[in-house]
């Protein structure tokens, strides 16, 4: 259990060990005003926080933005109608125990690696940006509180291991949906201190570079004098200010920023240019390939939790929203584009951190909004299905060459051991070695934990 839970009284918290008032938790609650909280100083290493074996593991989670149709590529039914089965064919993996689709042969040498849960299902709306929230949150956005995101909860509850931020988000935040809905990529009620650095580039380009990375002599002197100043009110503030403990967290905090901005670690991280070519081109020099890529090279560095966006958005571009005509992608954009690209990057990020001895710390999920329609529609594509749809696991204690659960014969709803948003976001915390269990202060410092949506890990990946 985790050392600042609320006991049942609700009255007091244990902080770091120790005993404090509830009055003085309400008090920490308050910083989230300027982005900051209690663990990002209490350091969850000093605090036994995690799991022992597990205080070098890291989450690496593939968004696939657009939503992937199972029944094509994870989940194919064979024997039944043409309607239903669509065009694909079934091949033989590395694994015994399932076969995936023609589309991606490279994900079949490397079946014993991964696991597919081919029973997720949510109650959600069916549009992108609801999927997004539940998928990536545990739970539906309602009552105008936004929860946050695993990888915000593992920077709350963790904190930072080195220069580098906790939760990064590659390339960048998730774009419109069609919901006008947040997007759960955030730190929603435990504050902006949580949110995830978005790299805000495409590491494919000839140019990539971090802007807020450069050396300090490419920054400008101005630029970093302005952020000096910055510290300096802070340190010039009021003596009673001075003296709280507010003001420590906030100075520690600015210095935070600055040192990363600064350090040679954090730079050289991002530095995909250290990379030999060969090995970029085993990911693919594409914008995918290339964060796959940069991925690794963040845990690697000690990033305790990295968000990939397969896409930016539904629109504008071709994703896994086979709706068959545009704008959306045809079936044929799926196969000849979007999954040779996809197959290629997740082959080799698998790869390569096995051989470099990070897969057994590093869980890889693969994780999308929802399925597509069981039947083939007019257009030759696939509609929103959130009813039943396939994820994926790899790394991180996950025993590979397994599948959890089972879709009924049309893969329109699970027939064996449903699967919920809160227990996708229940394994991945299961996997850093956090329990699921643990309360948060949530909004109006109410505890939550994904316990109150009666979620559990998916303990069978582990088993």
């Amino acid at each position: 259990m985790f050392d600042f839970l609320a006991d049942s009284a609700r009255d007091r918290a244990v902080l770091c060990g120790g005993k404090r008032s509830r009055r003085e938790f309400l008090q920490v609650g308050a910083l989230s005003a300027l982005g900051l909280s209690w663990p990002q100083y209490l350091q969850a290493a000093e605090s036994g926080l995690v799991k022992p074996g597990h205080e070098k593991r890291s989450c690496i989670m593939i968004f696939n933005l657009g939503g992937p149709s199972h029944l094509d590529l994870w989940d194919m039914k064979p024997e039944a109608p043409s309607e239903i089965r669509g065009p694909f064919k079934p091949i033989r993996t590395k694994s015994d125990a399932f076969e995936i689709s023609e589309l991606l042969p490279l994900h079949a040498k490397i079946a014993d690696k991964f696991s597919l849960v081919r029973s997720c299902h949510h109650d959600g709306a069916a549009v992108h940006d609801a999927g997004w929230q539940m998928m990536q949150t545990g739970r539906r956005f309602t009552g105008g509180v936004q929860t946050p995101h695993a990888g915000a909860v593992a920077s709350y509850l963790l904190g930072r291991r080195t220069d580098l931020p906790p939760f990064v988000v590659l390339p960048q935040l998730m774009g419109r949906g069609g919901g006008n809905l947040p997007n759960g990529q955030a730190g929603g009620f435990l504050g902006k201190a949580h949110d995830p650095f978005a790299l805000m580039a495409d590491p494919s380009q000839k140019d990539f570079r971090v802007p807020d990375l450069l050396p300090p002599d490419q920054i400008g002197a101005a630029r970093l004098d302005r952020r000096r100043k910055m510290r300096d009110i802070v340190d010039g503030a009021v003596k009673d200010f001075e003296a709280s403990e507010d003001a420590r967290l906030l100075n520690e905090n600015f210095a935070s920023a600055f040192r990363m901005m600064t350090s040679e670690q954090a730079r050289s991280a991002f530095d995909l240019t250290k990379e030999p070519q060969s090995v970029r081109d085993r990911y693919g020099m594409n914008r995918f390939g290339q964060c796959c890529l940069l991925a690794r090279r963040l845990v690697e560095n000690g990033v305790r939790f990295v968000t990939i966006n397969t896409f930016l958005t539904v629109f504008d571009e071709i994703t896994w929203d086979i709706h068959g005509s545009k704008p959306f992608t045809s079936i044929e954009g799926m196969k000849d584009i979007v999954c040779p690209m996809y197959d290629q990057a997740y082959s080799a990020l698998i790869e390569d951190l096995d051989q470099r001895g990070l897969l057994g710390d590093t869980l890889v999920a693969n994780l999308a909004e929802f399925g597509r329609t069981p039947k083939v529609n007019p257009a030759g594509g696939r509609d929103h299905w959130p009813s039943c749809f396939t994820t994926y696991f790899a790394g991180g204690g996950v025993k590979g060459g397994r599948v959890i659960g089972a879709s009924d014969p049309i893969g329109g709803f699970p027939a064996e051991r449903p699967v919920g948003p809160g227990d996708i976001v229940a394994t991945v915390f299961h996997s850093l070695g956090l329990d699921h269990a643990a309360q948060l202060p949530g909004p109006g410092n109410r505890p939550f934990s994904l316990t109150d949506l009666g979620t559990e890990p998916i303990r069978e990946l582990f088993a």
